[in-house]
């Protein structure tokens, strides 16, 4: 684990708590890709999938679609709901 945070502190990251679909998921922030936050939230048992969409709620409150590959910054007021793709409702 302190090889982690070692990685973590030579890259400028550092440890963020965020929330996907409403459940605190510890990152090493403050860039992540879509698919390294889906990871990590399915890590720490938020009920999602890795297939799922990905967005992050802007402050305004509107959803914004974050693709697997899709850089941002995160902080600890960033918000996420992952959806499963194969709704059909």
């Amino acid at each position: 684990m302190a090889t982690d945070d070692a990685d973590a502190a030579a890259s400028g990251g550092h440890s963020v708590t965020i929330h996907v679909n409403n459940q605190a998921v510890n990152v090493d922030g403050p860039r992540l890709t879509g698919l390294q936050i889906k990871e990590a939230a399915t890590a720490q048992g938020v009920a999602i999938g890795v297939d799922f969409v990905l967005s992050k709620l802007k402050p305004n409150g509107r959803p914004e679609i974050v693709g697997n590959s899709d850089v941002v910054t995160v902080n600890k007021n960033s918000k996420f709901t992952a959806t499963d793709d194969d709704d059909d409702s």
